[in-house]
Order: structure tokens, then sequence, then C-alpha cells
């Protein structure tokens, strides 16, 4: 007898843009002091996830990610409500991972974390930042690591088992040995799941204004932060699966997966991105309109499987699994000798190593990732070209 074909899987992510105050680093889509348009905003998104279900009715949606903004400001009752209508609407598999980003201070209470474990989130991530309160007041987060303790402690409580924090390095002020303090701290608490961003000082934040006042740690110290950061991790246990992320085996975030590997995901609320049937998009960064229903595009763009390739490079060398040059050659259609020849030099550098079935960045690596990822996506960018050039002249030998 012949087995059902196997859905094709969907990630959904939900946008929640609220917040109690603007972060100084931050510059994702998200508004302070907007209590009084949450319901109207939670309606929209229930409409939202309405009008796009049908396109979704022969996919199986595997992750589910409530992202921010900070979700946990919406309020148990409306996360409640909205997760009802995902499920509702979607056909959500039975082991779905379903993320709920988290901040401390608005996570300390373990009954309405209960609840939200009743509807079905399994998985808590807790923008924690930093162990030290100083450093929060100066990147202007509204939490301290006191809150810090209590939210993992109510997560843990609420029968949340696959935690995760989030971790930043290279704030204002900070040394060697207060990251260290910080990502010690943080792994005390045994979470699933650590994520440690280095800081980036985004063009139109308010850290970009003071950037040259703002006392930020050097290139060199933030290398050393992040070298650390792999060895010390590691040794507790944890496996680094991309530049940035860590877990105990078998607690990768699934959803963000999809982002790394050309995954098909949906994406609900102003600013939030969407990648499925071949075209990638963006709504409007725009609260009001948003609630009105107006669902205007900030950007699209239909993009056939063969002009991923680029793409490609980018987004699998974020992962220590790499490039699969067997499968860039076949799936693209273009040579892989290119990038070899580069890699190779990379590899006398310490920057690159060689994998089974091709290559990956090193730590060393990871950390100069953008020099490293230009200049393949550049020779890609030559030899294609080059075939360009031979099809002109009539040349169309098929080379791979």
């Amino acid at each position: 007898m012949r087995r059902p074909a196997e859905r094709p899987v969907l990630g959904l992510y939900v946008h929640i843009p609220f917040c109690k105050a603007k972060c100084a680093y931050c510059d994702f889509y998200s508004l302070a002091h907007s209590e009084e348009k949450m319901d109207a905003y939670t309606a929209a998104l229930v409409r939202h996830l309405e009008e796009v279900a049908p396109r979704a009715a022969g996919m199986q949606v595997d992750t589910v990610y409530f992202g921010g903004g900070t979700p946990s400001y919406l309020g148990e009752k409306r996360l409640t409500h909205l997760l009802k209508a995902v499920k509702k609407r979607f056909h959500v598999a039975s082991d779905a991972e379903i993320t709920l980003e988290a901040n401390p201070d608005s996570a300390g209470d373990w009954k309405a974390l209960r609840t939200l474990r009743k509807a079905g989130f399994n998985r808590i991530s807790l923008g924690v930042q930093a162990a030290d309160d100083d450093l929060l007041r100066r990147i202007g987060r509204v939490h301290t690591w006191e809150q810090a303790l209590s939210a993992a402690a109510a997560a843990r409580m609420a029968g949340f088992d696959n935690l995760s924090l989030d971790l930043i390095y290279g704030l204002p002020g900070q040394t060697l040995e207060a990251w260290q303090d910080t990502l010690r701290s943080a792994a005390a608490l045994e979470p699933q799941h650590l994520s440690c961003y280095g800081l980036k000082v985004e063009p139109g934040t308010p850290l970009w204004q003071q950037r040259d006042s703002a006392d930020l740690p050097d290139d060199d110290t933030q290398a050393d932060m992040y070298l650390w950061t792999v060895d010390y991790l590691q040794k507790k246990g944890y496996e680094q699966y991309e530049i940035s992320n860590f877990a105990q085996p078998g607690y990768e975030s699934r959803h963000n997966l999809k982002y790394w590997t050309l995954g098909e995901y949906a994406g609900f609320g102003p600013g939030a991105h969407s990648d499925m049937g071949g075209v990638r998009f963006a709504y409007e960064r725009d609260l009001d309109s948003y609630i009105a229903g107006e669902l205007r595009l900030s950007e699209m763009e239909e993009i056939p499987p063969l002009d991923r390739d680029l793409e490609y490079i980018m987004l699998s060398l974020r992962t220590t699994q790499g490039i699969d040059s067997k499968y860039f050659e076949r799936q693209f259609r273009q040579k892989f000798q290119p990038m070899e020849d580069l890699l190779v030099q990379y590899e006398a550098h310490g920057f690159a190593a060689r994998t089974e079935k091709g290559w990956r960045l090193t730590p060393r690596g990871f950390f100069v990732s953008n020099a490293i990822i230009i200049s393949l996506q550049e020779a890609v960018g030559r030899e294609r070209q080059r075939k360009l050039c031979r099809a002109a002249e009539g040349d169309f030998t098929v080379e791979v």
C-alpha cells in the first residue's frame, strides 16, 4: 500500500510590536506606549491569519514563533487567543515547536506562563542580554538580573522544559571579564539554548547617535569575547550550530533553522517577512495601517530556485553544517571549484575547515564571516558572468 505523500512544511512568524520601552540598540519594528492598541492589533492579526491560511492549505506548520517587540507584554489572554486562531486555521503538527519571546519584566508570573504552556507554547526565549544591572541600564533595558532569575524560575515552574536565553556581548563599557560573568551566570540556569549576539550598532538607533562616546569594546576584545564563548559553551555541553546560537543536543531552534536552510515561512504583522512559494516579501512597518486592514508590502521579490545560489552561500556558511559542495553544483548547476580555491586559502589561515560534504567556517572564520562570504559570492558571480559571455559567443557547453 502506497504511503500518503508528506505535506510540505511551513513556519509561521507572528510579530508583536509592543514594548514597555525602546532599547538603545534596537532596530526591530517596535513601539513603546501603545498599549491601547493591543486589542485592535490582536483582531487584525486574526484577520490576517484567516486571509493567508487558504494558501497554506496543503502545508503542515511545524514551527510557530511569536517575536517582537515583546510578545509577553501582550498578555496571556491575547496570546492564547492568537495561538488558538493559528491552530484553528492551519494544519499545525502535533510536535510543532511553538516559541514565545519574553522579557524578564513581563514573564515573572508563573501562573500566567502556565496558561500559555497549557495553550500550546512549548519553548520560551528570554531576552536577558546581561547579568549586570548597570550594563542593562546603559542599553535601555527595563529589567534587572534579579527579574531574569525570577522569569527563568517561573518558566520552569510553569512547565517549560525548553528554555532559551538571549545575551549580547560587546556592550558599552563591557570588559571581557564582565562578559564572562554574564555567560557563566546564564549557563548556571541550565537553559537548553543560548543565543549570544555581538552588539550591532544600527543607524537610526539612539546608540548610533552615541557611538563615538559609548565606550564600545574594540574589535580585538569582541573577538576574544566570541572565541571564549565558543570554547566555554562547548565545555558546558552546548553545541554550536550557527554563528551566534548554541544548544544542548536536540534543542536547536527549529524555526530559526528555516531561515538558514532556505525553508518556507509566512510572517504576520507590520515589518514581518515571508518567504513562501518562491516569493519573498515584507509588510510595511506601520501599525495603524495594519490595524486598519491595509496589508501594504514594503518589498516583494520573486526568486527562481536557480537564483538562490548567493543566498545559499551566505546562509549555509552561518551554520556549522556549512556548504554541501555536491548539493550546490546539483541545485544551482554551477561549478564549486571557484569557491574551493578560495576556501583552501582560508583553511591555511584557520578560517575554514573541510567536512564530509564540503566546507564550513571555523569559530575564527565565523568572526570574519562577512568578508569571507562576500569573497565567495564574488567568485561565483565572476564564474556566472564568464558562462554568460561564453553563451553569448555561442558556446553552450554544460560543465556541471
